[in-house]
């Protein structure tokens, strides 16, 4: 049980940290990023840290 929460704790961190960080970078005068290219690798990591957050959420629920 103890193992779970590791995870999840380390995941939302990193959600909101790169969260945070894409709405900082956004340029919304012109609607593009200040860095494209590390727009991308925050916003691929950021879908996968929510992806594995909800995936979490739902396996909890069906127990």
């Amino acid at each position: 049980m103890e193992n779970q929460k590791v995870p999840v704790f380390t995941f939302s961190i990193v959600a909101i940290i790169l969260g945070v960080a894409l709405y900082k970078q956004f340029d919304f005068k012109n609607l593009t990023f200040e860095k494209p290219a590390l727009a991308v690798v925050y916003i691929i990591v950021f879908l996968f840290s929510v992806f594995v957050l909800v995936k979490n959420v739902r396996k909890r629920s069906e127990k």
